[in-house]
């Protein structure tokens, strides 16, 4: 069985995103970009993973490339997500693509894809992200 296979089984209930290279399985059950950043804060080795989450925007997708991600699938995958990560050869799959992540309340876009939708690079949409959640949380 593929690793992305092997993630996308794994994606059920609380769950929210699998990594999955080999033997190798990491779970989460936290929301948003919450998993992946704790992750690269911890220095997680992610280099050739799998992933499958629940939804990715072109904020995940821009730290899985940082990390080495080699190919995602997405229950819900947004327009620019699916573009960023074909453009870095990152393999994208879905089972739904919207236009953009929407935001909890329902009344715009996500935080986080807001923040990164002009950046191009993976290094300053980090630390775009890091202050952004920096700034939310205050």
């Amino acid at each position: 069985m593929k690793d992305i296979d092997k993630a996308k089984e794994l994606l059920v209930g609380d769950t929210t995103c699998v990594l999955v290279k080999g033997d190798k399985i990491i779970m989460s059950t936290k929301s948003g970009i919450a998993p992946i950043m704790e992750m690269i804060e911890n220095h997680t080795d992610l280099n050739g993973f799998s992933v499958a989450d629940k939804i990715v925007g072109k904020a995940a997708a821009m730290l899985f490339k940082k990390v080495g991600i080699v190919e995602v699938y997405a229950q819900v995958l947004s327009v620019a997500g699916k573009e960023y990560l074909n453009s870095q050869g990152i393999d994208a799959h879905s089972g739904k693509t919207v236009d953009y992540i929407i935001n909890r309340a329902k009344t715009g876009m996500c935080p986080m894809e807001e923040t990164v939708k002009d950046i191009t690079d993976y290094e300053k949409a980090y630390l775009a992200l890091k202050e952004k959640i920096r700034g939310m949380k205050k």
